[in-house]
């Protein structure tokens, strides 16, 4: 087990779990937003915000899914106060995600007035047939309505998600999406390379041959986003992530440094008091146990130092400003893994792959391309 970090703050994470329609690419768990099940939700998550930590300060608060914006205005501010009911004073940082097709003024309104500082908006593309091609239910009119509506309520930050590799996507198309998110001038831009996740629509294109994937194209889209985003002012601080300064997604920061956060919601996962563990990915049974005042842990995983320190490293070199070591080791102080990781990262800085400063790595351009095999392999020290 690991030591108890209760000066540190923690994070929590919602997962609302309502969308209209199944994206695609998405293997996110999700449920068609009826009433009745909208209400039990909101009454469970009440139950699970009662048992929420209460020695720990609250720094972050993000709401994911699904697609939180799809609820109501009023379901939005009925979650948001019984969640602030639980903490002692404001987060730092709150980001709620919304679809285009789910922003209205009255739900911006209520969001506001809660403390949210950070509008996440799933933009994916300007392009309406590759929008039609991932099964997203928006189109561009309701992008640029949604983003003015944003601008109107004057929320402190607000990010803007785009993808890339979709199958008939060409460069040309990529270029023109950034220039487009960067000319409405959001202080953050999220990239995602188009994964074919089992359970997806997609895989089972990919699985037929109606679609393939292109690595080498693939390669090409990383890093002609990456040089225009810097030429429009956005500065990379994570393998998918871009922000003006100070602009950077501080829980998304503090999951890869290895802190701790708390899932609440069907599916959530959590990292706290020495143990990760998911709740039940199924409303119902997740509603069931929240009403029997019972708190499921699934895929419990009981965390030491050397599982942490692992995590700090592969998560940690995939921000830009790398990872040090030597303060890594100090966090995690019973780790017997460091020279083993050490002579891992040593060896990548052989290829070219890392660079090094006394107990600071970092990955070199080359080594950002090849982030996640990196990874794979430091899972095997």
């Amino acid at each position: 087990m690991i030591p108890s970090q209760t000066a540190q703050a923690i994070g929590i994470y919602c997962h609302v779990p309502f969308c209209a329609s199944t994206c695609d690419f998405c293997a996110f768990y999700q449920e068609k937003p009826r009433r009745g099940d909208l209400d039990r939700y909101l009454a469970a998550m009440e139950l699970e915000f009662a048992q929420l930590p209460q020695d720990r300060a609250v720094d972050t608060i993000f709401w994911g899914g699904g697609t939180p914006g799809l609820l109501a205005a009023k379901d939005l501010e009925r979650l948001g106060r019984s969640l602030l009911e639980r903490l002692g004073q404001p987060p730092v940082e709150w980001t709620i995600e919304m679809a285009p097709s789910t922003v209205k003024a009255d739900k911006l309104e209520v969001l506001r007035d809660l403390g949210v500082t950070r509008i996440s908006m799933g933009v994916q593309s300007f392009d309406p047939k590759l929008l039609e091609s991932l099964g997203r239910l928006h189109n561009p009119k309701q992008i640029y309505t949604a983003w003015e509506r944003v601008q109107a309520a004057g929320f402190a930050q607000a990010n803007l998600d785009l993808m890339f590799a979709i199958p008939n996507q060409s460069i040309e198309q990529w270029e023109a999406d950034i220039r487009e998110a960067a000319r409405l001038g959001p202080s953050h831009l999220s990239t995602y390379c188009l994964t074919f996740e089992e359970d997806t629509a997609l895989y089972v294109k990919l699985s037929q041959g109606k679609v393939s994937i292109d690595e080498d194209k693939e390669l090409r889209f990383y890093e002609r986003g990456w040089e225009l985003l810097a030429e429009l002012g956005y500065q990379q601080y994570e393998i998918s992530n871009f922000a003006q300064q100070g602009a950077e997604c501080l829980h998304n920061m503090n999951t890869w440094r290895m802190h701790e956060w708390v899932g609440c919601g069907p599916s959530a996962a959590s990292q706290y008091g020495g143990e990760r563990y998911q709740r039940p990915a199924n409303l119902d049974e997740w509603c069931r146990a929240m009403e029997s005042r019972q708190w499921p842990k699934n895929e419990r995983v009981e965390l030491d130092h050397d599982l942490l320190m692992a995590d700090a490293v592969i998560f940690g070199l995939r921000m830009n400003q790398g990872v040090d070591l030597q303060l890594i080791s100090e966090r995690f102080d019973h780790a017997s893994n460091r020279l083993d990781l050490e002579a891992k990262l040593k060896s990548f800085e052989g290829e070219g792959l890392l660079r090094s400063q006394g107990s600071h790595y970092a990955l070199t351009h080359r080594g950002r391309l090849v982030c996640d095999a990196i990874g794979s392999a430091l899972l095997e020290v």
